[in-house]
């Protein structure tokens, strides 16, 4: 008897468009549940995995391949659908047939202290959905657990989507900064979907000043109408400093590009005591002198995704209606590779969702 078959966009061969492929559809054992795919988003680290490496500066790179992560590879970590069977390890109580959910797809090996801890994100040897594991960019997804289903009721489905990744990394980035948020300065350099996501959280949050960084005016523009109180074109330094001289230095900076630049701006710019957040994933590297950091007691943290109970955060938080929607547009599943080529080209405002 042959196995039921699906359609999948998969990674054939890095630096290569996806193909369109029939893979063999999920049956779950155990504790395992599936999802019917009906959103995925589309994320900057889909590039990465397409091209099969990060770049690490100095003409260095992370290749994927030296990771144990291979072609063919179903991308998507972004996943929205809807629950169509479980394992038979699985409860009535744990999870409902034909509910809707967003997936967490941050999972680790399920063994190590950071996993039994519930920090999945942190696992040394992880195995998310879409990366090390087949992802969402397919007709169904196949998730180890039902714990890592989230009920998004009255969320709206697109949006919903872009929580398991772009959300819950905004979110957890700003969980890591402890400063007066009603009086000292934040900046957020870049406004991709994640930067964007981080400045409607931090407006949701009651931070009363905030700095918004981005090469695109039309995009800077859009920051001020969604709250943020200053801005400045990062190619331009004037400007930089003319916000510093006025409003004096950050208490926190939260870099969502991640690239050599950003970074020597961003921990350039802080106040003595403040703290650089990275999370972008552009590439690159920074060198800088020592005795500053501990003189002026400069805090650099890295920041990745984030964990299982910071979604169930967010998702509480967005159903409070507090978090302003961030801009989404959705393409067909039909379309993925035209969608990555978009986001290649900065040509996306917000979040790009492949949807059925």
């Amino acid at each position: 008897m042959e196995e039921p078959e699906m359609r999948a966009f998969t990674v054939q061969n890095f630096a290569h468009p996806l193909e369109e492929v029939d893979v063999t559809t999920p049956q779950p054992k155990g504790t395992e549940v599936v999802v019917e795919v009906t959103r995925c988003g589309v994320c900057h680290t889909d590039l990465h995995l397409q091209d099969g490496f990060y770049d690490l500066g100095g003409g260095k790179r992370l290749n994927l391949k030296d990771r144990g992560i291979v072609p063919p590879l179903v991308l998507g970590h972004e996943i929205y659908g809807k629950l169509v069977a479980k394992g038979p390890d699985v409860s009535d109580d744990q999870c409902e047939i034909g509910r809707y959910y967003v997936v967490y797809p941050w999972i680790g090996c399920g063994e190590c202290e950071q996993c039994l801890q519930d920090h999945d994100n942190l696992c040394a040897t992880p195995k998310s959905l879409g990366v090390a594991r087949p992802g969402g960019y397919a007709d169904q997804c196949l998730i180890p657990h039902p714990k890592y289903l989230v009920d998004v009721t009255d969320l709206d489905p697109s949006l919903a989507a872009t929580y398991a990744c772009s959300g819950l990394t905004a979110y957890s980035a700003i969980n890591k900064i402890e400063i007066d948020r009603e009086n000292e300065l934040l900046v957020l350099l870049g406004l991709g979907g994640v930067g964007m996501n981080a400045l409607n959280i931090a407006v949701a949050q009651g931070f009363g000043r905030i700095a918004v960084a981005d090469l695109d005016p039309a995009k800077r523009d859009f920051a001020l109408r969604a709250g943020a109180h200053f801005s400045f074109d990062p190619g331009q330094p004037e400007e930089l400093q003319t916000l510093l001289s006025e409003q004096g230095n950050a208490a926190a900076v939260v870099d969502f590009v991640g690239s050599t630049e950003t970074a020597a701006s961003g921990i350039s710019m802080l106040r003595k005591g403040g703290i650089y957040v990275i999370v972008g994933l552009f590439g690159g590297e920074v060198t800088l002198p020592l005795p500053p950091l501990a003189q002026r007691s400069t805090v650099i943290c890295g920041s990745y995704v984030g964990n299982l109970a910071e979604l169930r955060e967010l998702v509480e938080l967005a159903k409070t209606g507090k978090i302003a929607a961030l801009p989404v547009e959705t393409m067909p599943f039909s379309k993925a590779n035209e969608a990555l080529d978009r986001l290649r080209t900065g040509g996306v405002n917000g979040r790009l969702v492949l949807a059925k």
